[in-house]
Formats: structure tokens, sequence, C-alpha cells
């Protein structure tokens, strides 16, 4: 588990789906699936990140943010993941227990800010 605040990790697109990697916690590739690629999509979309396909930055936390983009609750725990709502959207999506590397226990809410890469996030990549 990161006990930083802001946490941040550059989803991409991958053989049809919206993965991530980080390596802090040995994750490669791990898809959002169960309506959060739709979410991905909308916030995307919302916020109009060129090239998002290719990568892009997503700051999330458990605690409110200045300038954040998006918020979703908590409604259930299901299969050792949790799902979320996006009540501005009316749209609800599942993370995966892989969100157990991140916070102790699936957070009440996660705020989140998605933006273009930077330089030296292409850099990293």
């Amino acid at each position: 588990m990161i006990n930083n605040s802001l946490l941040v990790i550059n989803p991409y697109y991958d053989r049809g789906s919206w993965v991530f990697d980080d390596e802090i916690t040995d994750l490669v590739k791990e898809p959002f699936v169960a309506g959060m690629p739709e979410m991905i999509e909308r916030l995307i979309e919302k916020n109009d990140v060129k090239d998002a396909k290719d990568g892009f930055s997503l700051t999330f936390s458990k605690d409110a943010f200045p300038t954040m983009d998006m918020s979703i609750r908590k409604i259930s725990d299901e299969h050792g993941g949790s799902w979320y709502s996006w009540d501005e959207e009316d749209m609800k999506g599942w993370l995966c227990p892989a969100l157990l590397k991140y916070f102790e226990t699936a957070p009440d809410s996660i705020f989140v800010k998605i933006g273009e890469l930077t330089v030296s996030d292409i850099l990293e990549l």
C-alpha cells in the first residue's frame, strides 16, 4: 500500500482495453473492467484529453483536492473489489482488488483528475 495523499498512474489503451502499469505496485497491463472503461471514456471526452489512447495522466485520492474532475462513491463490495457510482453521469463501475495496493481499505469516495501526459511522463514510458 502507498501512503501518498495524491497518487498518479498513466493509463493507456492496449488490445481493446484501458490498462495501466505501475512498477511500485508490480502491476503490468492492469485492466479497467465492468463499467470503468466507459467512465474513463466519458471523463476523457468531458476534459478533451488529446491522444488519450496513447496514455494520459490520472491523479486520484481518497480526499477531495483542488481542480479534481470527478468524484465517485462506493456503493457496495463484490468479489474482493468495490462498485463505485459517478452520480453526476449516472454511471457505475467496479474497481478490482488491485485498489488495495493503493489504499488499506476501499475508500468511501475517490476523487480524480485527468490530463494529457507531460514530456517527462512520456520519457518514463
